[in-house]
């Protein structure tokens, strides 16, 4: 029967102000994308005004917001209430679940954590990112991440890959990131020539020479008589062929197919790719080695701007306002102003909540290097520190740390891990990809060409719960013919 009804429902919802869309993409803003959304508050907003004064001196029984010390060693969780921040009700709220906490600047803004964890809004909204061009540094990352490394090796070719510059050549001494990473220079050749092998060709090289020898090896043009030409392209810029023959051994009808596949290749191979604009890195945490032990982790306070609501001239203005709309608008200010105060102040605890945290998972990497960088996700630091995953997420994001290794994105620190068929510790995605690899290669001395379902089973046999799409990804990744293939070619052989 169709009518008309009243009812009264009760439920959970939740509610996406602008004001809280505006906090999340504040969260993920770097220290130069927050100075420029400062300054234009700033001229915005009358009521705020810059904090010229020094932070007053924290209580002895108090943590500083912008510095905190880790007294932990390797495999011994943190003291209780190292990382603990006030005021984290805007972050600790379960997803679907209403925080009933309040704060004076915003209503909605004790939501932030569970944003765009469903209901009711468009996640895209704000989240979406900027359509850009694909730079090259874009494009190297995504091949080192298939290229089969170990963790440590991965961390090792990101490291490289921040030293590469537009046109495409590595400019960074290996010896320094070597020490600084504390492996040994074989290591970071190894890596290195592993890296020569993506494409553009040529990538990666330290000289000229060097970047046309990768596109000749790349088209199995390369042999001693083109070794030659390379070592000697200053006489080649001098046009003295003379010269050129005798020391390449050829006539002159090879010399000149020789130079015309020298002129056919490219000295600038990372000239095809979208460039940004150099920015110098500045560091939004620094850790330091504690002499006491440990490690101390600080905020860096040059990134962080310090706002206040002008109270005095609030009230100035709010004297003075007659009309309605007069009214209104220093309401809103006034209601934006302590908003942005406060949000502020509050990134700055979460950015050093999760550093933090970061930081005592990967102690050992901070005191003995690269080879000792351990599995680490998301989800793992979140659940540390009971914020959500989408919080650490957008924390991580265009952060940067200066440690004693280095200045490291705080992404870098995260690698991938699959969980342990016992429940007990996770291994690290491309340790078990070189345990797959390792199966394929002994398949010559044992006589078996194992099927994805076979190495699945020997994986599970050794406590690694994986799926077998998952040893087909990675077996692919590796550039392993499946078994099909493998036994073909070995009945060809």
């Amino acid at each position: 029967m169709i009518g008309q009804r009243l009812e009264v429902r009760q439920g959970q919802g939740l509610v996406i102000t602008p004001q809280l869309q505006q906090a999340i993409k504040l969260l993920q803003l770097s220290n130069l994308e927050l100075e420029a959304y400062v300054e234009a508050e700033l001229e915005r907003n009358p009521l705020l005004s810059r904090d010229e004064a020094e932070a007053p001196d924290q209580p002895a029984d108090t943590t500083s917001a912008s510095e905190t010390e880790l007294t932990f060693s390797e495999g011994t969780p943190s003291p209780d209430g190292a990382l603990d921040a006030p005021s984290d009700a805007l972050y600790d709220a379960a997803p679907g679940e209403r925080n009933e906490v309040q704060t004076d600047a915003q209503p909605g803004l004790s939501d932030w954590s569970r944003a765009g964890n469903g209901g009711g809004f468009d996640h895209d909204d704000f989240e979406r990112p900027d359509e850009h061009e694909l730079t090259l540094s874009e494009h190297l990352q995504a091949q080192a991440s298939l290229a089969g490394f170990t963790p440590s090796e991965h961390a090792i070719a990101l490291t490289l890959i921040d030293s590469v510059d537009e046109a495409g050549y590595l400019r960074a001494n290996l010896g320094e990131i070597a020490e600084r990473l504390n492996v040994p220079m074989e290591r970071m050749e190894q890596v290195l020539s592993r890296c020569h092998g993506f494409e553009p060709s040529g990538v990666m090289a330290r000289s000229v020479p060097e970047c046309l020898k990768l596109q000749l090896i790349d088209c199995n043009r390369f042999d001693p008589a083109m070794a030659a030409l390379l070592d000697n392209l200053d006489l080649l810029a001098r046009r003295d062929l003379a010269a050129l023959r005798k020391i390449c051994g050829v006539d002159q009808e090879d010399l000149s197919e020789m130079i015309a596949e020298i002129q056919g290749l490219t000295p600038r191979p990372g000239a095809g790719f979208g460039s940004e604009p150099a920015q110098t890195i500045i560091p939004d945490v620094f850790v330091r080695s504690d002499p006491a032990g440990g490690w101390k982790v600080e905020l860096n306070s040059d990134t962080l701007p310090r706002l206040l609501m002008d109270k005095r001239y609030h009230a100035e203005v709010t004297a003075s306002a007659r009309s309605d709309v007069d009214k209104v608008f220093v309401a809103d200010c006034a209601s934006q102003a302590s908003w942005l105060v406060k949000s502020l102040d509050q990134r700055a605890r979460t950015i050093l909540k999760v550093a933090s945290e970061i930081v005592r998972q990967q102690d050992a990497f901070m005191a003995f290097g690269v080879e000792f960088l351990r599995p680490l996700t998301l989800k793992m630091v979140a659940e540390a520190i009971e914020m959500h995953e989408s919080t650490v997420s957008r924390v991580t994001s265009n952060k940067y740390v200066s440690t004693p290794r280095g200045v490291f994105e705080l992404k870098f620190f995260f690698t991938a891990a699959l969980q342990s068929s016992d429940g007990g510790a996770t291994h690290s995605a491309e340790a078990v990809r070189y345990r797959i690899k390792g199966l394929i290669d002994a398949e010559d001395v044992t006589g078996e060409v194992l099927s994805d379902d076979r190495i699945v089973e020997i994986l599970q046999e050794a406590g690694i719960d994986i799926a077998r799409r998952t040893v087909a990804k990675y077996r692919e990744a590796l550039k392993i013919p499946s078994s099909v293939e493998r036994r073909r070619q070995r009945r060809a052989a």
